[in-house]
């Protein structure tokens, strides 16, 4: 589809859809390119916006300023500003901030991360507020790496040449 200012589109299967103000209800989409995004119970490949805002949503990649998911999923979430409300997602990196609220995250990186209520394997931060559940920090993450690293570089020995 072309690119005109603004598009709303509801109940549809769509390739690739591109406009500077876009919402998208009930569908599907391969890749969505724009300057404001917001999405509602919607499936998506691919995101990049300055402004994503994705509700009851999934999406496998996405890239903007300020993102916002709420009761969503995401495999990869990289913005400068990212914001999880109930929400999941496998690696979330952001420049500035992370605001998690009653969400999980794998891997989660920021300058400063505020959380509530939240959850993660691994986070890598220089400021963390609120109350966080993390499995591993950057030192346990380290010390994990160390371990896994003697136990292949012992069992590389007696692999045959």
């Amino acid at each position: 589809m072309a690119d005109p200012e603004v598009k709303e589109l509801a109940g549809a299967d769509l390739e690739f859809v591109e406009a500077e103000f876009l919402t998208i209800r009930q569908s599907t989409v391969r890749s969505v390119e724009g300057g404001h995004v917001e999405l509602q119970q919607v499936g998506a490949l691919s995101l990049d916006g300055e402004r994503v805002e994705m509700t009851q949503s999934a999406s496998t990649i996405v890239r903007g300023g300020d993102i916002t998911l709420n009761q969503g999923i995401s495999v990869v979430t990289a913005g400068n500003a990212v914001s999880l409300n109930y929400s999941f997602s496998q690696i979330s990196l952001s420049r500035d901030s992370t605001t998690v609220s009653r969400s999980a995250v794998g891997i989660m990186g920021a300058r400063t991360i505020t959380a509530e209520n939240s959850a993660s394997i691994l986070t890598i931060a220089n400021r963390v507020e609120g109350e966080m559940t993390t499995l591993l920090d950057w030192r346990s993450a380290l010390a994990l790496g160390a371990v896994f690293g003697g136990i292949l570089g012992f069992f590389s020995l007696f692999r045959k040449r």
